[in-house]
């Protein structure tokens, strides 16, 4: 044994300024030498407990009502850890990816966050019975012991800036409700896939991931994640000695930038893309992608913000030959301000200097309309035929062929081994979830029917009872087809609602509050709202509304179809002040959806459409960001939902 496990240590989840779960048995666990006593004191408890033979002791403290501070003493043969200011109340584990990961303030590295009116946030967060936990990414090939994070910190404006906006914003209304501790864990991960953080014991279920567990095992024979660090290293000092090869820069000067430079033989190829460019497929290195925008003369030096849509890997961005922005990283939207005095009546440059790896150089998206530049309360479109020309061939740098596949995509498992394995012995109070973007994106909507509430279940199995879960439901993102269509966003959507027939679980939509062109929408503070809403209803009890009307059920009445519904709250409420329901699609038997009218009687709505003279089948909001107006007059919408059961592959 090490000098260091001579001494009795905590996982990095015991700190000071902790919160640990009220009214049920804390377990409160460690290591130190073999067969070692350790004694625990906190709050008049007073228990010990010997270490096992791998050196692995536990105790059980009894449970207790909210309230603190206390202070946690923990004693062994050679040490005594003494952790301070410890709370005892509601405990949350905050998962997801990217909208769960959005912060509250813009982050101006990443170009990534900052929630609306967010300055009066931050100012604001002063609540000292509020405490924040956030896990570090970690990936592993097994279930790890501990975690990694760098401690519990009380909520104040500049604790908080950094930390998940969702997460935060529900936090608090729950502690200025009933004035009881909180504490948030944040474990989340931009851009992740919902198998990432399932354990393998509850993947095996899925023949679909077998190929996966065998590159995992693979991984592992070549011992990949103690790779990484070398990997690290030799990937800095090779860009480092070879960045300079790159054919636009000469010296400190970004030649292929500069707006007067030519680019009539340049190739071109369509941006953005729907995947890896075609027209770079297989390519590593860095790429430069240039555009001319004509600006009106009337919004010469006018403030202007590009939308470029998402990119691999790192890009560099410039408007007329000025810097204006970098950002890292797949899942992150690049949106950057242009000072207005760099931005010229006529022709004007934008120039994206974009390093990629793993065979992957592309802007991409969903449609030509993600990518666009917004001006003077004009929409100038960039999507399009873009020149390009490739700068650096990087193909040389030194690549575990495995671990570089397995860096740009985390693989199921790795992440509830790493970020969640570690917390199951710590109890809480429930779960808050928002991820799906990941699954609907690589058109697996339909799987999420199954993998969705797999991860419910083994997360509770692991925790070892039936912990509240609360989850968002997708906001609406991306463009809308002209005509009704099948949509995997509006699948996955469906896959999300019908996890609400599990116990304890609730489902905050934010379909309301998306916006098309930007995945990342900004009033979290309604998506957290809802989400507290879910949790006074499920996790504590009370009886109040806490969703929108729910489709109950439909009866065709000759050419038209009437539909009820569920928690109408004080009454159903259309959005409009004509009266007129958006969003409702109806078909006969023949499967094909057309647009319907659709007006309120009561607290139902009758939907219809003159051309078809026998309705058999009606759907609401069923695309990717739809416009429905269906309320209660709580305020709460109505979820999206369809009456078929029929085939919804996407064409």
């Amino acid at each position: 044994m090490t000098e260091a496990k001579a001494y009795v240590t905590l996982p990095k989840i015991f700190t000071a300024n902790m919160v640990l779960q009220r009214d049920t048995e804390i377990k409160i666990w460690g290591w130190a030498e073999k067969s070692e006593t350790v004694t625990v004191s906190f709050n008049g408890q007073l228990v010990k407990s010997k270490a096992d033979k791998a050196g692995t002791w536990i105790i059980i403290l009894k449970p207790m009502t909210y309230g603190g501070p206390y202070q946690l003493k923990i004693s062994g043969k050679k040490n005594v850890i003494n952790l301070e200011n410890i709370l005892i109340g509601d405990v949350w584990i905050c998962g997801g990816q990217s909208n769960m990961v959005f912060p509250l303030k813009k982050q101006e590295k990443e170009n990534f966050g900052g929630v609306d009116n967010a300055d009066v946030e931050i100012a604001g967060a002063n609540f000292p019975q509020i405490r924040l936990f956030q896990v570090k990414h970690k990936f592993a090939l097994h279930p790890e012991p501990d975690l990694s994070g760098e401690g519990w910190a009380i909520v104040t404006p500049e604790s908080v800036d950094s930390f998940s906006a969702v997460a935060y914003l529900f936090g608090r209304e729950l502690h200025l409700r009933y004035h009881v501790p909180v504490g948030l864990i944040e474990s989340d991960w931009g851009g992740t896939i919902a198998e990432a953080w399932i354990s393998k014991e509850s993947l095996k279920a899925f023949p679909e991931f077998q190929k996966t567990f065998d590159l995992l095992q693979r991984l592992e024979e070549q011992n990949g994640l103690a790779e990484h660090d070398r990997y690290v290293k030799q990937n800095a000092e090779w860009h480092k000695l070879h960045d300079a090869e790159d054919r636009g820069m000469i010296g400190d000067r970004n030649l292929w930038a500069e707006p007067g430079f030519n680019t009539e033989v340049w190739p071109t190829t369509i941006v953005p893309a729907n995947s890896v460019d075609t027209a770079l497929k297989g390519f590593d290195g860095a790429v430069w992608y240039r555009k001319e925008i004509e600006v009106p003369p009337a919004l010469a030096a006018e403030n202007l913000i590009l939308h470029l849509g998402r990119m691999y890997w790192a890009d560099t961005t410039y408007f007329n030959g000025v810097y204006v922005g970098q950002t890292s990283g797949f899942d992150k939207s690049r949106d950057y301000y242009v000072d207005g005095k760099h931005v010229k009546g006529g022709r004007n440059v934008i120039t994206i200097h974009l390093r990629g790896r793993n065979s992957a150089v592309c802007i991409y998206g969903l449609s030509p309309e993600t990518v666009y530049a917004g001006i003077g309360g004009q929409i100038l479109p960039l999507g399009g035929n873009w020149s390009f020309q490739a700068g650096a061939d990087l193909d040389s740098i030194p690549v575990p062929p495995i671990w570089e596949k397995f860096i740009y995509d985390p693989k199921p498992t790795v992440l509830f081994n790493g970020m969640i394995a570690p917390l199951v012995s710590f109890k809480i109070r429930g779960f808050i979830w928002y991820q799906g973007e990941a699954n609907a994106s690589e058109n697996r909507a339909e799987q999420y029917r199954r993998l969705f509430p797999a991860l419910i279940a083994d997360w509770r199995k692991h925790w070892g009872y039936d912990v509240p879960f609360l989850f968002v439901q997708l906001a609406g993102f991306g463009p809308n087809k002209a005509d009704p269509a099948e949509y995997q966003w509006a699948v996955l959507r469906e896959a999300q609602s019908q996890v609400l027939s599990l116990p304890n679980t609730g489902m905050a939509t934010a379909i309301d509050l998306g916006d098309e062109k930007d995945i990342h929408p900004t009033n979290k503070q309604e998506v957290a709202h809802r989400l507290a809403l879910a949790a006074i209803k499920v996790a504590y009890g009370e009886n109040i509304v806490h969703s929108g009307p729910a489709y109950q059920s439909m009866l065709v009445e000759g050419e038209k179809i009437r539909i009820s519904f569920s928690n109408l709250g004080s009454g159903l409420l259309i959005r409009d002040k004509y009266g007129y329901a958006r969003g409702f699609e109806i078909a006969s038997d023949d499967g094909k959806f057309v647009w319907a009218q659709a007006v309120q009687d009561g607290n139902d709505i009758i939907v219809f459409n003159e051309a078809i003279r026998l309705p058999v089948a009606v759907r609401y909001d069923w695309s990717n960001t739809p416009g429905g107006n269906i309320f209660n007059k709580e305020g709460l919408p109505a979820p999206p939902f369809r009456t078929d059961d029929w085939s919804v592959v996407e064409k």
